[in-house]
Parts: structure tokens; C-alpha cells; sequence
């Protein structure tokens, strides 16, 4: 049976690892909010994030309302180095628009569109855990490895770099009430964005986007999302989250709050809510989704498998200490080992003679 000190140590040191790089042990998924984590899901490791959600919304001064359902979905990939990921992400809806200003009989519209699709890179440019790394976490203490870090303060950065696809007249696009904005050519347009995080201790994330997006067109808008994650045990994470958007044409502040529980290390499950609480329109909606890893990560130091795992060959090392120093404490002193070469000296020049 393991040691229960020799796990606890071996978690403290494969969690002071993971901060150091790229790659994590468990899946690193941007759901089930929509801000985008400053790491990358790892060289070599390919990453799908899939879920479905129905929405309704309400516009009361327009007196029209449109209902449905969509998906949210992304696709991740760590390419060349641990610091780059290539994504595509989108989202797809289908929903009836109801105008409700006729004297007669509503105007009902069936609708289904992209609201975006996205595809990028993404590319870590500071890691501040890189330095953090080097500080070996204290065995003895629980609590001193959980107190608060000055350092934690700064947070890994992020430039991530796209291009969005528009339908044209998309009805979706910019988020805004078809009846009061004119045709959207639709085309391509760039999206530029920076991303935060900050790993605190005792299980809070702080993620920051800052946003600049379709560039150039005339429903270019602004965007920043706070995302505040909080991990309550080793398979069950909450969230909450906000969520602000600035353009010509439209304005908003969405909030989120949900929680996802891990599966296994390659599988995740979510869910949230999402509300504003604003009538030009209301939104509500409600989602669930997954998230799965398809992981050929190879570290260089571990390329090599002897067929025995990181815990094993710790335990394995921790005994042979042991026996070492049982060892050395059954051995003679100094002095008794010279008095004994002494003695077979003075034996062999007996016989000699």
C-alpha cells in the first residue's frame, strides 16, 4: 500500500510541475464559459469542446422575441511549440423571430446562421509560472502552501490573432435586432484579442479577454469577458462570469454562472446559465456541454518508459534510502573498522612468516 506522505508529496510536486508548463495532466478546457484561458491545450494534444444550448429572447419596446436552441463548439490544437495553438470556434443557431407589432397576426421568421466562426491562433508570450516553478513546495505544511503568493499578481499573457466568416445579411450578426439595422454585407474581417490568468491558491483561476472584433467593418465592437473559476475538489469546478460588448449598434453585459465536473483527466462535463438584465432585449439561456482530448503529448524528459510509473519510482526511492541508512547504522565506527584492518594485517604477516 502507498505511503499516504508519499502521495500527498507527489501531488504537491506534480501540481508545482503543471504550473510550469504548457501541457497539464487533466484536460484544459475554455468551457463552460466563452473567455479564452491564456494557455495553450499542449503540443501534440488535439481538443474538442462541443455544447448544445436554448435561448430566448425578448425585445419589449420593439414588442418582437426570438426563441431556439444552437451549439457552441471548438476545435484546439498545440502545434509546433507548447506556447501555440491553432482553434477554429463558432457558433450555430436556429430560432424563430417573432414580430409582434402587427395589428393582425404575429410575423413569425425561421432563422439559422452562424452567429461567428472564428479561425486562429493563439500564442503565450509571458509565463510567469516558468520562475514559480523553481519554488519546491513545503511537505510539511498545508497551510503554507496555500497562502496567499505577491507573485500570483502577475498574471501568463496571451496575443491570440484570427479571422471571422460572415454570411451575408446574416441576421445574427452584430448581435443586434434585425429590424432596426441595415443588411450586413457579411465577408471576412480580423480579430485581435489578449488574454490573462491567474492561478491563485486554493483552487481560483482570474481569466481576462480584451477584445477587438470584425476590424474594419462597420459592426466592429469591443469585448471583454472576466471569468473567476474556483475549484472545489479534485472533479468539481464553479464559475461565474461576466461579459460586456460595445459597438455602433449594440451594447450589452451578459453574466454567467455554471460549473463543470471532470470525468477523467481526458473528459469534461458543464453546464451554465446566461442572462443580462437589460429589455433591448432580455436573454436568457441554458446550456450543457463536454469537453474531450485526444492526448499524444510527449515530454522530452519522460520520452523514455521503463515501464514504471512517476509514483512508483518515487516510493521505490524513499525505501532504498531507508535501507541505506539502516545500513549505514548497523556498520562499524571508524575506529573499530581500523582496529579491524589492524588485526588482519598483523595476520597476514603471521602466516607470512
Amino acid at each position: 500500500m502507498l505511503n499516504p506522505k508519499i502521495v500527498f508529496t507527489y501531488v504537491l510536486l506534480l501540481a508545482s510541475f503543471t504550473a510550469t508548463a504548457q501541457y497539464t495532466e487533466v484536460i484544459n478546457s475554455n468551457r463552460p464559459g466563452v473567455s479564452r484561458s491564456a494557455f495553450s491545450v499542449g503540443k501534440n494534444v488535439a481538443q474538442f469542446e462541443v455544447g448544445p444550448y436554448l435561448v430566448k429572447e425578448e425585445h419589449t419596446p420593439l414588442k418582437n422575441e426570438a426563441s431556439g436552441f444552437g451549439i457552441d463548439f471548438a476545435a484546439r490544437y498545440g502545434l509546433l511549440w507548447e506556447q501555440l495553438e491553432l482553434n477554429i470556434e463558432g457558433t450555430y443557431q436556429n430560432d424563430t423571430f417573432t414580430d409582434n407589432r402587427s395589428v393582425n397576426s404575429p410575423i413569425e421568421t425561421d432563422r439559422a446562421n452562424f452567429r461567428y466562426l472564428t479561425l486562429g491562433a493563439k500564442y503565450l508570450v509571458y509565463d510567469p509560472y516558468k520562475k514559480l516553478g523553481e519554488e519546491k513546495p513545503n511537505i510539511f505544511s498545508y497551510h503554507a502552501n496555500r497562502k496567499f503568493r505577491w507573485s500570483s499578481l502577475i498574471p501568463a499573457v496571451s496575443i491570440y490573432v484570427g479571422a471571422n466568416y460572415d454570411a451575408k445579411n446574416n441576421s445574427y450578426v452584430p448581435y443586434t435586432n434585425p429590424l432596426t439595422r441595415p443588411n450586413y454585407e457579411g465577408g471576412f474581417s480580423p480579430k485581435v484579442m489578449i488574454a490573462t490568468q491567474h492561478n491563485f491558491n486554493s483552487g481560483w483561476v482570474l481569466v481576462m479577454n480584451f477584445a477587438k472584433d470584425r476590424i474594419g467593418s462597420d459592426y466592429s465592437d469591443f469585448q471583454y469577458i472576466l471569468t473567476l473559476t474556483k475549484a472545489i475538489n479534485q472533479q468539481w469546478v464553479l464559475f461565474g462570469e461576466t461579459e460586456g460588448i460595445k459597438s455602433d449598434y449594440y451594447a450589452d453585459n451578459l453574466f454567467r454562472f455554471g460549473g463543470a465536473y471532470l470525468w477523467n483527466k481526458d473528459f469534461q462535463l458543464d453546464t451554465a446559465v446566461t442572462f443580462n438584465t437589460k429589455d433591448t432585449p432580455s436573454v436568457f439561456s441554458f446550456n450543457f456541454g463536454a469537453s474531450y482530448r485526444l492526448d499524444f503529448h510527449k515530454d522530452p524528459d519522460t520520452d523514455i518508459d521503463n515501464g514504471t510509473n512517476v509514483l512508483e519510482e518515487y516510493e521505490r526511492k524513499a525505501n532504498r534510502n531507508k535501507k541505506n541508512k539502516k545500513k549505514g547504522d548497523d556498520s562499524d565506527t571508524p575506529s573499530d573498522s581500523g582496529k579491524r584492518k589492524k588485526e588482519t594485517k598483523e595476520i597476514d604477516f603471521d602466516d607470512e612468516n
